[in-house]
């Protein structure tokens, strides 16, 4: 992250062990590894809970990058965030990176809960959640986001939906 932050992507590339590209340098994206070091920094421990970059198949294809915003809190409530690169968008590569990250929560005995927070105006980002057993409880407002509508799911359902048109496997 630190290389991404200081815009060096052969560098960042190397230590990640695929190519990035240049949306990892994206403003955008050197504000969340900012966010991330910083969290990190505080508690080292969190590091494993954080964002990785998500790829596709044994080319190793780089189409974003996923995470959770934290370990679980004390309720056992984990939130997932994920970000595909334009070039790669309305391909499957969100639904199979949101399959990834679905099953790691549901792995980890303390994850109870899996929330995602959407911008109401983000039609792809509901779709894709949408058949995953997300329900929504609420709202909030995001200072970085602005409005973000608040689903959850139970970390260990599995719906009948799961793995249904996804046409890739995501890897983070």
């Amino acid at each position: 992250m630190s290389a991404l932050l200081d815009g060096d992507l052969s560098e960042a590339s190397r230590m990640a062990g695929v190519s990035l590209t240049e949306y990892f340098v994206t403003d955008r994206a050197r504000w969340l590894w900012q966010f991330r070091l910083d969290q990190m920094v505080t508690d080292p421990g969190h590091a494993h809970w954080m964002v990785r970059q998500a790829v596709i198949g044994d080319e190793g294809l780089v189409v974003g990058h996923a995470g959770f915003h934290g370990p679980p809190d004390e309720a056992g409530m984990v939130e997932i965030g994920y970000s595909i690169a334009p070039d790669f968008r309305r391909q499957g590569y969100a639904r199979s990176t949101l399959i990834e990250l679905l099953g790691r929560a549901a792995a980890e005995p303390a994850v109870t809960t899996v929330r995602a927070t959407i911008s109401p105006d983000n039609v792809a980002s509901l779709a894709t959640i949408s058949g995953f057993g997300f329900v929504e409880v609420g709202e909030q407002w995001d200072d970085e986001d602005g409005l973000e509508l608040v689903f959850e799911a139970p970390a260990r359902r599995v719906p009948p939906a799961w793995g249904k048109g996804s046409r890739q496997k995501a890897e983070l």
